[in-house]
C-alpha cells in the first residue's frame, strides 16, 4: 500500500539523499494518493496449482506410456507453471507485508522478482525441452497418437480453466498476467498437441511429434518474452510501462508558482504501484500543505502514481547537489 500520510515542514535532512541536509531547502511531502490495492488472487492460485499438479502426473505418465515427447515437453512445461504460480502465489502474499524499519516499502517488490524468475525459467525449461526434441529427429520413436490427444484435449480444459481464473488481474498486473499468459500458451500449446496426434494417427510420420515439440518451445519463448522484457525493466527501476514521465514533468513545470523542476524519478515499487519523488522550485515561498496534498492526488488521478513526494525549495539561485541531470 501507499503513503497516505503528509509531511509539509520536514526537516532535510531526513530525505534520503543525505547530500540535502546542509542545502537548506524548504521541505519535502508524502501526498494522499494511493493506488487500489490488486484483488486477491489466492482462491485463483490454489485451485490453479491444484489442477495443474494433478494434470502434469496424467499428461507425464501418458508420456511415458505412449512414447511421446510432445506430452513430456508439454508435462515438463507445465510443471514449471507450476513453480511459476506458486512464485507467483507467494509474491502476492508478500507484497502486502508491512514496512518495517530495514525494508522501508514492505516487501512490494518481491511481485516484480517473481515475474523476472518466471520469465527466466521458462526460458530454461523452453531449452531443455527444443533439446530433447531435436535429439528425437536423431532417433525417432514410436508415439501413440490416440493417447496423446486425449490426454492433451483435458489439458486444454484444465490450462483454459486456469487461464480464465486471472484473466481479471492480467491487465493491471504483470506478476498475475504472467501467470494468465502461461496458462493462455498451454491451452494453445495442448490444441497443438491434439494436432499432432491426429496427423501421426493418420500419416504415422513420427517426426511430427519433435516438430510439434519445437513448435511449442517457439510459443513459449514467444509468450514470455515480453514478460521477461517487462520484469527486467521493473527490476532496473525504470518508469513503468504507460507513464510518460515528459507528460509528468511538464504537469509538475505547469504548477502555480513552481519556477523550476530536478531530480524527478519515477519508478516501480511493485508490479501494480508506483513511485515518485521531485524537487520543486517556488521562489515565492513554501505553498503550504494544501498545494502538496492536491499535486499528490494529481498525480494519482492522472498518471497512476500512488505514492509522491515533492521536495519544495523556496530560492532559485540556491544550490542543488542533485539538480544537475547527470546526477542520481
Amino acid at each position: 500500500m501507499t503513503s497516505n500520510d503528509a509531511h509539509a515542514g520536514h526537516d532535510h535532512g531526513s530525505h534520503d539523499h543525505g547530500t540535502h541536509a546542509a542545502d537548506g531547502h524548504a521541505g519535502h511531502s508524502h501526498g494522499p494518493g494511493h493506488s487500489h490495492a490488486p484483488a486477491s488472487f489466492g482462491k485463483a492460485f490454489a485451485i490453479g496449482i491444484t489442477l495443474n499438479v494433478g494434470f502434469v502426473a496424467i499428461e507425464a505418465t501418458y508420456g511415458v506410456l505412449a512414447n511421446s515427447v510432445a506430452l513430456l515437453a508439454d508435462a515438463g512445461h507445465n510443471l514449471s507453471d507450476v513453480l511459476g504460480l506458486l512464485v507467483a502465489w507467494g509474491a502476492s502474499v508478500l507484497v502486502k507485508r508491512a514496512p518495517t524499519s530495514r525494508y522501508t516499502y514492505g516487501l512490494k517488490g518481491s511481485s516484480i522478482l517473481a515475474a523476472l524468475f518466471n520469465g527466466v525459467f521458462l526460458l530454461v525449461a523452453a531449452g531443455a525441452i527444443a533439446w530433447e526434441a531435436i535429439q528425437r529427429f536423431g532417433q525417432p520413436v514410436p508415439v501413440a497418437g490416440t493417447t496423446v490427444m486425449i490426454v492433451a484435449t483435458v489439458g486444454i480444459a484444465v490450462n483454459g480453466v486456469t487461464a480464465w481464473l486471472f484473466v481479471a488481474g492480467a491487465k493491471g498486473d504483470i506478476n498475475i498476467k504472467g501467470a494468465f499468459l502461461h496458462m493462455a500458451a498451454d491451452a494453445a500449446v495442448s490444441a497443438g498437441v491434439v494436432l499432432a496426434g491426429l496427423a501421426i494417427l493418420f500419416t504415422g510420420w513420427e517426426w511430427i511429434d519433435p516438430v510439434i515439440s519445437l513448435v511449442i518451445v517457439a510459443i513459449i519463448v514467444w509468450s514470455t518474452w515480453g514478460l521477461l522484457r517487462d520484469s527486467v525493466v521493473m527490476a532496473l527501476a525504470a518508469v513503468p510501462p504507460g507513464i510518460d514521465p515528459v507528460a509528468v514533468g511538464g504537469h509538475l513545470r505547469a504548477l502555480p508558482g513552481v519556477a523550476a523542476l530536478h531530480d524527478l524519478h519515477i519508478w516501480p515499487m511493485s508490479t501494480t504501484e508506483t513511485a515518485l519523488t521531485a524537487h520543486l522550485v517556488l521562489p515565492e515561498g513554501h505553498p503550504g500543505d494544501d498545494f502538496l496534498m492536491q499535486t499528490a492526488a494529481d498525480m494519482n488521478r492522472k498518471f497512476g502514481i500512488g505514492h509522491t513526494t515533492l521536495q519544495v525549495e523556496t530560492s532559485a539561485n540556491a544550490y542543488c547537489a542533485l539538480a544537475p541531470d547527470h546526477v542520481v
